[in-house]
This record gives C-alpha cells, sequence and structure tokens, in this order.
C-alpha cells in the first residue's frame, strides 16, 4: 500500500463511520493495520488534519475531529452557496440523459420513502446531490463541497428523522431536478439554495436521541 493508499483508506473509514468521531489514531496501530510505514500514516494524517477530517492535540496524538452542531450548520449554509452554484451549472449543462438520470434516482427515492426505508431515501439523496455536482463540471465546487460533506458524518441522518422531513425533503429535490431539466439556471440556484437552508433549520431541530446513530452510518450527510 502507498502513501495515497494509506491515506484514501483512512479517509474512507472516517466517511464510512468506521472510525467514529472523537476515535484516537495510534500511528502504530494504523501502521500495522494497513501495512505501510510509519511515514505514510504520518502523511496521510496530515492530509487528513487539511481537510478538517483529523485533529491533532498536543503530547496526545491525532484523533477524527469531532464536528460540533453549530459547525455543522456553518457547513451546511456554506454548501447551500457552493451547491446552490453547481446547480446553477446544471441546468446549463444538462443533456437529456442527464435529466434522465436524475429522474430515475427521484423514482427510486420515492420507492423507498414509501417503503418507510427513511435511511434508504438518504442515500439516495446523496446520490442525487453528487450526480448534480458531476453534472456541473466545476471542478473547484466539487472539490469545496467534498471536504466540506466529509466533516458531517455524525450528523447524517439526523434531518431525514425529523417527523414530516422525508416528505420535504422529496418535494425539494424534485424541485431542483425539475429547475434543471427546464434549464432555469436561476430557478435551479434557488430551489437548492432553498432545500439546503431547510437541511440546517432541521438539524437545529433534530432530537439529539439521533445523534448516536448517525455515528455509525455510510455517506455524508443527509438532506
Amino acid at each position: 500500500m502507498t502513501r495515497t493508499d494509506a491515506y484514501t483508506a483512512l479517509r474512507d473509514e472516517i466517511l464510512s463511520g468506521a472510525l467514529q468521531p472523537a476515535e484516537r489514531l495510534v500511528e502504530a496501530d494504523l501502521t500495522a493495520r494497513l501495512g505501510v510505514s510509519r511515514g505514510a500514516v504520518r502523511t496521510a494524517l496530515v492530509r487528513l488534519q487539511q481537510e478538517g477530517l483529523v485533529e491533532h492535540e498536543r503530547n496526545r496524538g491525532a484523533r477524527v475531529r469531532l464536528v460540533g452542531e453549530q459547525e455543522a450548520a456553518e457547513i451546511l449554509e456554506a454548501r447551500m452557496v457552493l451547491e446552490g452554484l453547481a446547480a446553477r451549472h446544471a441546468a446549463a449543462r444538462a443533456t437529456p440523459e442527464d435529466v434522465a438520470g436524475l429522474r430515475a434516482i427521484l423514482v427510486d427515492m420515492r420507492a423507498r420513502l414509501d417503503a418507510g426505508d427513511l435511511l434508504g431515501v438518504s442515500d439516495r439523496n446523496a446520490v442525487l446531490h453528487a450526480r448534480l455536482l458531476a453534472i456541473a463540471g466545476h471542478a473547484t465546487v466539487d472539490r469545496l463541497v467534498a471536504g466540506l460533506r466529509g466533516q458531517l458524518v455524525r450528523f447524517q441522518y439526523r434531518t431525514i428523522l425529523v417527523p414530516g422531513r422525508s416528505e420535504r425533503s422529496f418535494a425539494e429535490h424534485t424541485a431542483i431536478v425539475d429547475a434543471v431539466a427546464a434549464g432555469d439556471a436561476d430557478a435551479a440556484e434557488a430551489a437548492m439554495r432553498r432545500h439546503l437552508g431547510h437541511v440546517t433549520q432541521a438539524l437545529r431541530e433534530s432530537p439529539q436521541r439521533n445523534s448516536a446513530s448517525t455515528a455509525e452510518a455510510p455517506n455524508p450527510t443527509a438532506s
């Protein structure tokens, strides 16, 4: 395993929740488990610290960074601006095939919602957001959003479990896709900003008791 592989492996474990927020990252243990040099582990931890996924404490070493609720809300507000821009670009660039793909995701989301599979709905939300970013073709926005989403592992699925939020979220995603399909850049950006604004509000309203389950869930923050 190379230095890059070590970084990718640790990042994936943090984003999937395999490594929990506040969990200690002991270099010797990681070296043995990943089968790489201590230098490779240190390089990986430095990169992850730069991304906001890891923090170093003096005399205590590295650990997975724990993001508080206020910071999580601020991150969502930043995403609101960035993903609004991405939706604008997606509306200008989307092909009929792209639109068909987005609508297929909505169909799957609707089926999971009707089945009461809220965690599955949340997974499809993340897929839809990722697909919109891909259609937008804005490399800088894509990079910045990836870094921000990675810091919200602890809070994923929190918002979708707020009573009534799942149906509102589906309607908001439908509005985004409809605007992109119509090629209406202004409406697409406004719909995305409105959606993530509501996600931020839902996070602030979400019951604290849900936070324990979110730390174990895969994929970045739900919408």
